[in-house]
Formats: C-alpha cells, structure tokens, sequence
C-alpha cells in the first residue's frame, strides 16, 4: 500500500470518524454502520477502502465481521512527515530510531 492510497483514505471525514470508532476496540461492521446516516453498503464500501490502505484490519466470528484499526501506517507516516521537519521522532511500534 502506498503513501498515496494511504492519504486518499484518511481524507474522507466518515472514514477517519470510523478509524475513531475501533481505534480501541474491534466492532462489528453492522455497530459501526449504525453510527452513521448513509447506507450500509457506503459504510461497507469506507471499510473496504480503509483495509485496502491497511489502516484496520477484519476478523470474521460466526456470522459477524469484527473491524478493528491498524494504525501502524498512519506511525509510518507520521515518522516519515516528522523527518521532512528535521525533528526527530519516536519510531513506529517495533523498530529503532536510527541516528
């Protein structure tokens, strides 16, 4: 996945509100469509675009879909952003700062 696909997804308000959604914890796809006024199948369609940017990930259990985010990319591209600063950072979970 790429910085590009990364940003596209965290552009759209109602993808970055469900990103707050299962930040903490994982929801089913059904719990988090209820949070909002479109469809289920434009929620359905945000969910996709999120996993395709690799920003949550999706766990089935029985009949249900439990969403939960990754924000690993998002510390990926913060690290990244901070550098262009010339201000050091801590890394991304699991690695060293090189310096």
């Amino acid at each position: 996945m790429g910085l590009q696909e990364t940003m596209r997804a965290l552009a759209d308000p109602t993808r970055r509100e469900i990103l707050e959604l299962v930040r903490d914890h994982p929801l089913p796809a059904g719990e988090i469509a209820a949070h909002f006024a479109c469809s289920g199948a434009a929620v359905s369609r945000h969910l996709s675009v999120l996993r395709e940017a690799g920003l949550c990930r999706a766990q089935r259990e029985g009949t249900y879909i439990y969403y939960q985010a990754d924000l690993s990319v998002v510390e990926e591209l913060l690290h990244w952003a901070a550098g262009l600063t010339g201000r050091e950072v801590a890394a991304p979970r699991g690695e060293e700062v090189e310096g």
